[in-house]
């Protein structure tokens, strides 16, 4: 967990969203704040972004590193994805990666990724995982992309 440190301080980019994944991406510009809290055992990601019909949006990641080795726990919250209520995800990190997630309804998962692997960079994805017993027939059922954050250093 200590890697994503090397990330704490201010971002700036762009966000893509999709509410379907049929749906074309829609851009907004996007920030984020990373910041290292309680001696080093918290990651937080203060993020802002837009949604194309009902505007500016915000959300809050807390990350930590879990009792068991390479995994964590988050609690997430999101002005415009599941308001009012946070959500607690559990998921691993592997160097300054995380992935971390959490069921809603019946058997569909909401995935975020966390990815500051390279030097001044950011990514945050968030995926929303479909479950076979919800897809339309023919279409496939697993994991898409709803929302895309590619985010760099503000200098």
């Amino acid at each position: 967990m200590h890697a994503l440190a090397e990330h704490a301080g201010a971002w700036t980019g762009t966000n893509q969203f999709r509410l379907m994944p049929t749906d074309p991406f829609q851009d907004s510009p996007a920030t984020a704040q990373v910041s290292i809290a309680a001696r080093g055992n918290l990651t937080t990601i203060a993020y802002t972004w837009s949604h194309p019909d009902e505007g500016p949006q915000e959300g809050l990641l807390v990350v930590a590193p879990s009792d068991e080795p390479n995994a964590v726990v988050a609690m997430w919250g999101d002005s415009w994805h599941q308001s009012p209520a946070p959500r607690v995800l559990d998921g691993t990190f592997d160097g300054a990666r995380v992935v971390a997630r959490y069921e809603y309804g019946d058997d569909w998962w909401w995935q975020i990724t966390i990815d500051a692997t390279i030097p001044d960079t950011l990514s945050l994805q968030m995926d929303n995982i479909v479950p076979e017993s919800a897809v339309p027939e023919g279409a496939p059922s697993g994991a898409y992309a709803a929302m895309l954050a590619d985010l760099r250093r503000v200098s």
